[in-house]
């Protein structure tokens, strides 16, 4: 059977769509079609009739539809990708094959519409302006980290009789609450621990205990809010009726060589000081170089405009969706439940992910721009870090990379890092208030 051949025109539907128009002729599509049956011949049994031998006809009948569908399947399939190939489109996700089948004596005709990066230059990226906050760590933010440390070891203890509930107190108490007439089994409880001002009971409650005395009992409305989770509570008032058990004070333990030996890491208090500054210094220089390159994504985007495909944001926010399910079910929230709220996160997550994904494709057309690129021995050195970090093997980790289809990601993160290095070297970055000849200082 001599080559089917076609006529195959492009059109561009936009920057990301391209639509592809294919026209064989009907003597090639009947070769295609010869060809098919040949082969259907080949394969079925047909009682009273050797393979191979069984009459055109009955074939026709019994297996028209089949090979007609093989047919067109066939034909789309081949002459899709060889155009993709011979006119170098890298497409993007699945076809949109539209075809009205084929009618003998006719040429078959299909489209196929594809999705494709954007081609444009990139710019706007070199001698950007910027500015960079120089960290420091006062006393205040070290006095305040050791504050955050001593609470790890604070513990509850009973105020004096006669005590008035304040604000930061941690109270115990019975409660009930009825909606109408009814006291819903939901709202009731015995011994309930409650930081007053932690914010973690219904918004007005806290603050009907404030004043309250141990003993005391206490009856109020409160107004649940219209978006609370149960939705037969959302926007309706509820009595409580609370008992106060009892009230303790969170006491924290004194900053001295005692409170020391709780770490077998520091002899002295001077040490932990210490530390704790460079531990502060280096959380800031991370804050200082995320903010620094976050404006710089900010800048390369606003100068560079481009559409995106739809079908690279949809990937993105499904990874997004699935990460987020990932993070509810280890928070130990059911599948189902789970599921059904990563799903309502969709719409929640497009403009992020448009955002990741312009990002993406800018970062490469620089990369290529300027020819930086990830070697193999780049690569190898990151997932080594990653194992390193993680406790792992580097060949675990590498197969574990490369089970998920990972590993081109971990390039691509390594590829955005030493392009947004390269963009920042060539700035003029002005870091705490003093002007920078550039690069980085």
């Amino acid at each position: 059977m001599s080559e089917v051949r076609a006529e195959v025109t492009v059109e561009d539907l936009s920057p990301v769509k391209k639509k592809l128009v294919f026209q064989i002729p009907w003597e090639d599509v009947k070769q295609e079609l010869e060809s098919a049956y040949r082969s259907v011949g080949h394969k079925v049994k047909v009682k009273g009739f050797r393979p191979g031998k069984v009459p055109r006809a009955i074939l026709e009948t019994r297996y028209r539809d089949y090979v007609t569908e093989e047919t067109v399947t066939s034909l789309v399939n081949r002459h899709y990708w060889e155009t993709l190939k011979e006119k170098e489109i890298a497409s993007i996700g699945q076809p949109h094959i539209e075809q009205q089948g084929i009618e003998v004596g006719k040429d078959f005709n299909f489209t196929a519409t594809v999705e494709v990066d954007p081609v444009f230059e990139p710019q706007g990226y070199l001698g950007l302006e910027l500015s960079r906050e120089e960290p420091s760590v006062t006393d205040e933010d070290v006095e305040n980290r050791l504050r955050e440390i001593r609470n790890l070891y604070a513990t509850l203890e009973e105020v004096s009789e006669g005590r008035e509930v304040r604000k930061g107190d941690y109270v115990t108490i019975d409660f009930e609450g009825r909606l109408g007439q009814e006291v819903r089994k939901d709202l009731k409880s015995e011994g309930y621990l409650l930081e007053i001002g932690g914010g973690m009971f219904v918004p007005g409650f806290e603050e009907h205990l404030t004043g309250m005395k141990p003993g005391e009992k206490k009856e109020f409305p409160v107004t649940f809010p219209e978006n609370y989770r149960a939705k037969d509570l959302a926007g309706k008032e509820v009595v409580f009726s609370v008992v106060l058990k009892n009230i303790k004070e969170k006491k924290l333990p004194e900053l001295n060589e005692e409170f020391i030996k709780n770490f077998e890491k520091y002899e002295t208090l001077e040490q932990l000081r210490g530390e704790v500054k460079a531990s502060l210094q280096e959380e800031k220089k991370g804050a200082a170089e995320a903010a620094l390159r976050e404006s710089i994504r900010q800048a390369i985007l606003q100068n560079n405009p481009f559409e995106v495909p739809d079908t690279l944001v949809e990937r993105q926010i499904f990874s997004m969706m699935a990460d987020a399910h990932r993070r509810m079910m280890y928070r130990g929230m059911d599948e189902k439940k789970a599921t059904e709220l990563s799903i309502k996160l969709h719409d929640q997550f497009k403009e992020e992910a448009t955002r990741i994904v312009r990002t993406f494709l800018l970062v490469k057309r620089i990369a290529a721009k300027e020819s930086i690129a990830v070697s193999d021995q780049e690569l190898e050195a990151r997932i080594r870090e990653l194992a390193a970090g993680s406790g792992r093997s580097y060949d675990d980790m590498r197969a574990s990379l490369e089970k998920d289809d990972l590993t081109e990601s971990v390039r691509g993160e390594e590829l955005a890092k030493k392009v947004f290095d390269f963009i920042e070297k060539n700035a003029k970055v002005t870091v705490s208030g003093g002007p920078s000849a550039g690069g980085k200082t």
